[in-house]
């Protein structure tokens, strides 16, 4: 079975930096096209340069993906430059922590609608468009992959990450939900639950604090960071038809880190 995803076509989200642009840029050096998507526009076109020209693979939109209009002018953009959509990775997400017994319901509500709200109304839309291309073909193949990024923080118990756990289990229930959902059109919806990656914002918060790092390698198994290419990898293998019979499903890369669950670990 192949993990060959050269010639699909892929939006990723969140792919101005961090575990979203590793996926995005991992699929571009696997043969696919590719639509970079995130508010940071600036940031976008830094990051590609000249990759975005209309004879090549790549692009990029810009917007706030948490408004309805602007993820069907992602869909559009996408149709009109690459003429379909193969793989959806939602990879655009926020963390933050709080006190539980006095969260701020702003920023509960701000990680729901980022986290959850955001991702489902992408898969919706973008679904319905994946559906729309199977009909026209008489191949009874796989019609579309959906990738999800969460978290392990939702099956950990660690108060002050209250509105991060809940918005990551809410996207868990979501992918098997919408897996269930989406089975008959052939598409189907995957989650990679992240442990510690070594994303731009946790490389920031360890350059000054040499101690966190030390606990975050004490509690995971590997004694290691993830990178974020190794997150890609395993993104490739469900975008692919190498898990052509998986859906459904919340793959675990924590490197070992659940399974020893350390209350006084750190929430990164």
């Amino acid at each position: 079975m192949s993990f060959s995803i050269a010639g699909k076509t892929a939006v990723v989200t969140g792919a101005a930096n961090g575990v979203g642009q590793s996926i995005a840029r991992h699929f571009l050096s696997a043969g696919a096209n590719v639509m970079f998507a995130d508010m940071d526009e600036t940031r976008l076109s830094e990051e590609l340069g000249d990759a975005d020209e209309d004879d090549g693979n790549a692009a990029y939109f810009a917007g706030d993906l948490r408004e309805k209009l602007t993820v069907a002018n992602l869909l559009s953009a996408t149709i009109d430059r690459f003429d379909g959509v193969d793989i959806l990775v939602n990879a655009s997400r926020q963390m933050a922590t709080g006190d539980p017994l006095n969260a701020d319901e702003d920023a509960v509500s701000m990680l729901i609608e980022q986290n959850l709200m955001t991702s489902l109304r992408v898969t919706q839309l973008f679904a319905k468009r994946m559906i729309k291309q199977a009909e026209k073909t008489e191949d009874d193949g796989p019609a579309g992959s959906i990738i999800n990024l969460s978290s392990i923080a939702a099956r950990r118990s660690r108060p002050e990450l209250l509105a991060y756990s809940v918005s990551s289990a809410a996207l868990d229930q979501m992918t098997r939900s919408m897996a269930i959902a989406l089975a008959p059109n052939r598409i189907r919806v995957n989650a990679i639950a992240l442990g510690s990656v070594m994303s731009a914002s946790l490389k920031g918060a360890l350059q000054d604090d040499e101690e966190m790092r030390e606990e975050i390698v004490a509690a995971t198994p590997l004694e290691r960071i993830a990178s974020s290419s190794e997150l890609a990898e395993v993104a490739q293998f469900l975008a692919s038809n190498g898990s052509s019979f998986m859906t459904g499903q919340v793959l675990t890369v924590d490197g070992g880190r659940t399974l020893v669950d350390r209350a006084d670990a750190p929430a990164h």
